[in-house]
């Protein structure tokens, strides 16, 4: 069991929700980061599960700095999209404060992000050698991550090929938003920077099925399974098994069907 949360500010002005581990003893914490609706329950109730597991979980709101319309936010009538520096700034905070944590060990600290802010544990991996390990949920690979603008000034492809710590990306065969296409180039991109990664396409899965907040996307057998290849992962990395400098692992698996068609992948409620 997890303990209760605690509401937090960190960094001066940015605010989270920390969930702790029923033991005392210093463990693996994770950064788990929110989808575009902004920390809304399903992400709390991921890093909850994730203490449950036994990890510290610290869910940082990305959006501390944005003074916009939560209410449209949470609905999806509104998006926020704001400069990678900015967010990664919110980020770099909370990773900086679970690092000084009393119930963290901070050499395994993971960073995991989900749909849009997929490509944050890219933008700060990239950069920052620090971090065990950069999870990434059905994101970070769609045609609009890749695109550099003043949003966005790093090219994806510089980025994934600059990372130090080995990465887990979680597809699905059926997201209307990354194609296998887009899977394979973004596989090609951690092979030519030769980092590690596990990747994962589950069958039929749409975009955001890990989300038991939306009954059209939800798929319970297959998020369960999906959260067993994190732990698997996770616990693999903080233990020492995944390899260092030096030694490069490349795990691929997927599935999909043989009329495979991109176009015909829907929105899913």
């Amino acid at each position: 069991m997890a303990r209760d949360p605690h509401k937090l500010r960190f960094g001066g002005d940015c605010d989270g929700f920390l969930y702790l581990p029923r033991s005392e003893s210093p463990a693996g914490a994770v950064v788990i980061l929110h989808e575009r609706y902004g920390l809304v329950q399903h992400t709390l109730d991921l890093a909850q599960r994730l203490a449950r597991d036994g990890y510290v979980a610290l869910a940082p709101n990305l959006f501390s700095r944005w003074k916009g319309d939560d209410a449209a936010l949470r609905s999806g009538k509104a998006r926020v999209v704001l400069p990678d520096p900015e967010v990664a700034a919110v980020i770099d905070a909370a990773l900086d404060f679970l690092k000084g944590h009393p119930r963290v060990a901070p050499e395994r600290i993971a960073l995991m992000g989900v749909c849009q802010s997929g490509r944050y544990p890219i933008v700060i991996g990239s950069r920052r050698r620090d971090l065990a390990a950069c999870v990434v949920f059905y994101g970070a690979s769609q045609q609009r991550d890749w695109n550099v603008s003043g949003l966005q000034p790093r090219p994806m492809q510089e980025m994934m090929g600059s990372l130090s710590a080995p990465a887990l990306f979680v597809f699905g065969e059926r997201d209307h938003t990354i194609s296998l296409a887009d899977v394979r180039r973004t596989r090609d991109a951690l092979e030519e920077g030769r980092c590690s990664y596990r990747m994962k396409i589950f069958r039929d899965m749409p975009h955001g099925w890990l989300n038991d907040t939306m009954p059209g996307r939800y798929r319970a057998k297959e998020a369960a399974e999906a959260w067993s290849v994190l732990l698997e992962f996770l616990d693999g990395v903080f233990s020492g098994a995944w390899p260092g400098k030096g030694e490069v692992r490349w795990e691929f698996e997927g599935a999909s069907a043989a009329d495979y068609d991109f176009s015909k992948n829907v929105r899913l409620q």
